[in-house]
């Protein structure tokens, strides 16, 4: 595995650091008046999910770590756990519910997710971008309601509730971002 500097750690490394596998959550390159300029490293460990600061200087190594990336397809859950298909040799893993944490209400039957390896071990799950939902409910239009940025709450058919623009309407398709967690645009 390559050793890199501490001043090359960018956000989204993924690191061997103390035994454990962290990845760099945001990283700041501070420079000192007096003494070496140093890289401030806010780091989430991949198994437990503890967070770690460290300070890097450019003369230390770290271990980075690449991870096996494989589309997998949801299944179904049971017993707290997710089944995910392996779309080419159709071998089926388990994985906790909580590893997509509170982007788990926007998993659909038969979903495409990003899975994370190290050494066959996942580790991580991504959804995809964007997700289509349908809204349950919501306030009705109010005439003469247009002011830019205006956005009103509305429960979707997963539960969630998110800001929508005032036009979008009950039994309605809108397009939600997983990672935001916000309104799109409509489906």
């Amino acid at each position: 595995m390559p050793k890199i500097n501490g001043n090359e750690i960018r956000p989204g490394n993924i690191l061997e650091h103390n035994g454990g596998l962290w990845t760099a959550v945001k990283v700041d390159h501070v420079k000192p008046g007096k003494g070496g300029a140093f890289a401030q490293v806010e780091m989430r460990n991949l198994r437990n999910g503890s967070k770690l600061n460290e300070r890097f200087r450019s003369a230390d190594k770290v271990e980075r770590v690449r991870l096996e990336q494989k589309d997998q397809q949801f299944l179904y859950e049971v017993d707290g756990n997710l089944v995910f298909m392996d779309t080419e040799t159709f071998e089926q893993i388990e994985l906790p519910a909580d590893i997509l944490g509170e982007r788990r209400a926007f998993l659909q039957d038969g979903m495409t997710v990003l899975i994370e390896y190290y050494d066959n071990e996942a580790l991580n799950a991504t959804l995809p971008q964007k997700v289509v939902c349908k809204v349950v409910e919501t306030e009705p239009v109010v005439k003469g309601q247009t002011a830019a940025n205006s956005f009103k709450p509305a429960v979707l058919d997963n539960g969630v509730k998110v800001m929508v623009p005032p036009f979008v309407g009950p039994d309605e398709d809108i397009v939600v971002n997983t990672e935001t967690i916000e309104y799109s645009e409509r489906a």
